[in-house]
């Protein structure tokens, strides 16, 4: 059986006041809200416009701001993992 399978990949981004819109190369487009990722929903707009396309498409990444996000945890909803540990560390003490 042949089945077909496409890996989203990020092709462009651009920001509004309040979100993060990621088009990909199949043409789809994914609007995330900026307060899933805080060091974004804080940042400068010249910030967030130096993005970098890693991965061949499959992540983006700020050097400035030390933030990386996959393409495949946006798609399935997933923000800022090192906020949600560090919440999950404060409820455990």
């Amino acid at each position: 059986m042949n089945t077909l399978t496409f890996k989203p990949l990020a092709k462009k981004l651009r920001f509004d006041s309040d979100n993060m819109w990621l088009e990909l190369t199949d043409g789809r487009q994914l609007g995330v809200p900026l307060v899933y990722f805080p060091r974004l929903l804080n940042a400068e707009q010249k910030q967030l416009e130096e993005y970098i396309i890693s991965g061949g498409g499959s992540g983006l990444h700020w050097d400035n701001l030390d933030e990386d996000i996959s393409v495949k945890s946006l798609l399935l909803g997933i923000g800022d993992q090192t906020q949600y540990a560090n919440q999950l560390l404060k409820k455990a003490s």
